[in-house]
């Protein structure tokens, strides 16, 4: 494991002390993946080759599990990862047009879905269970109701500034 440490740096640490947390046992693949993205924020194909290697199992098996669940990614994703909600309440909410608007700002599209600067990641989902502030967004952990185009443009303005003022 040594050598492969040294390739793959500090991140890659992280993966063979996952791997030791749970005794490269094959039966905890979905926990040890969920780990590695949370470290990550995706699952690189290398370190998924990887895992399977370490847990003896195929590589196929471990791409199989992490395309399987819809709440892991193979993708990067930006640092704020904005989910539009487009289910029921929302869609006849306009929740459409604040998509649109998010796309048109980030300079982003149905298949560009992370902004050139890697800060921005949009993401449409079908229910975030807040009907009642539709239509409804979330970046992060936050949640923000009652969106607009304006309060669209607003919200990614907001975060910019953040991330200007944090540099």
């Amino acid at each position: 494991m040594q050598k492969n440490v040294q390739e793959f740096g500090t991140k890659f640490e992280n993966v063979c002390a996952i791997l030791e947390k749970y005794k490269c046992n094959p039966h905890m693949l979905v926990p040890i993946l969920q780990e590695i993205q949370s470290a990550y924020s995706y699952l690189p194909k290398d370190v998924m080759n990887y895992v399977a290697t370490a847990l003896g199992i195929t590589p196929g098996a471990v791409f199989g599990v992490a395309t399987f669940y819809s709440h892991f990614t193979l993708d990067t994703k930006g640092k704020y990862v904005i989910r539009v909600c487009n289910g029921t309440a929302c869609h006849v909410r306009k929740a459409v047009d604040i998509i649109k608007t998010f796309q048109n700002e980030l300079g982003l599209s149905d298949k560009k879905q992370t902004s050139d600067d890697n800060l921005f990641t949009l993401e449409e989902v079908a229910c975030i269970g807040a009907c009642g502030l539709a239509p409804v967004v979330t970046i992060n952990d936050d949640v923000y109701g009652a969106m607009t185009k304006e309060k669209t443009i607003e919200l990614i303005e907001k975060y910019r500034k953040e991330e200007n003022s944090d540099a």
